[in-house]
């Protein structure tokens, strides 16, 4: 049974059934984000790549002509089975169902580790830091972006309100510099870190992409409103209460190196 104290059962129960619009979701498909993480992961054609919480396969799709290998995993089946729709034009590619925060795989395996917009579901995204160095050999690289949050907790916790009332999968999310402490408490040599703001597509397609009802969206329009103000100058709300009502989505892309 699928409860909120069950979290990776919720992710998998929300994301089986919502996989179809991650897979065509903008902010998901495209942007600078995707391009810039591209161009941090520097992909080589000799290289063993693993692309973890896949999703709709949109980095592993980007990487996998540039490696040797491309392995993209997820630990919600139906979100695989999507994604292969868009990664079966590679025949360099498998797909795995595995736990973030339980890697099937051996110790040094991987040259490349990458990670885009998932980890503030992970229960224990320490965890899944330590298992991403585990699995990478040497001078591997873990590439990771996902949302960050302001050094502010109370801000961060605001923040973390309002995305846990969309979608009750979402766990939590991180400042910048506890991205920093996590790859270096994992024995990772942080080489690079952008912080950058996109618009969450639209606030009305971000809501109905997890399928909230009318009254959900009714207290996240009035969480955006009310919000404080440095929770505002984070987000960047704009024409709440109308269809072409907005905000804005931070991210952190944060790269680092596993020493020999």
């Amino acid at each position: 049974m699928t409860t909120s104290n069950d979290p990776k059962s919720l992710s998998q129960a929300r994301f089986g059934e919502f996989a179809t619009a991650y897979l065509t979701s903008t902010p998901h498909v495209e942007g600078e984000d995707l391009t810039k993480l591209f161009t941090m992961a520097n992909p080589q054609p000799n290289w063993v790549a693993l692309d973890i919480a896949t999703g709709g396969g949109h980095t592993a799709n980007l990487i996998a002509p540039h490696v040797k290998f491309m392995v993209a995993g997820d630990i919600t089946y139906k979100m695989l089975r999507a994604a292969q729709t868009r990664l079966s034009q590679h025949d360099n590619t498998t797909y795995t169902t595995t736990d973030a925060e339980h890697l099937a795989f051996a110790p040094s395996t991987f040259d490349l580790v990458t990670c885009r917009i998932a980890p503030h579901h992970f229960p224990n995204c320490f965890r899944f830091i330590q298992e991403c160095a585990r699995v990478l050999k040497p001078n591997g690289k873990l590439v990771i972006e996902d949302h960050y949050v302001p050094e502010n907790d109370h801000a961060a916790r605001y923040i973390d309100a309002f995305e846990q009332l969309r979608d009750p999968s979402h766990h939590r999310i991180y400042a910048e510099y506890e991205w920093r402490g996590m790859y270096l408490d994992a024995g990772l040599v942080v080489d690079e870190t952008v912080l950058m703001h996109k618009s969450s597509g639209g606030f009305l397609d971000w809501a109905n992409r997890q399928k909230c009802t009318p009254e959900t969206i009714e207290k996240l329009e009035l969480m955006l409103i009310q919000a404080p103000q440095d929770v505002k100058d984070f987000l960047h709300p704009r024409a709440i209460g109308t269809p072409e009502a907005d905000f804005d989505h931070s991210y952190i892309l944060i790269s680092g190196h596993k020493p020999v």
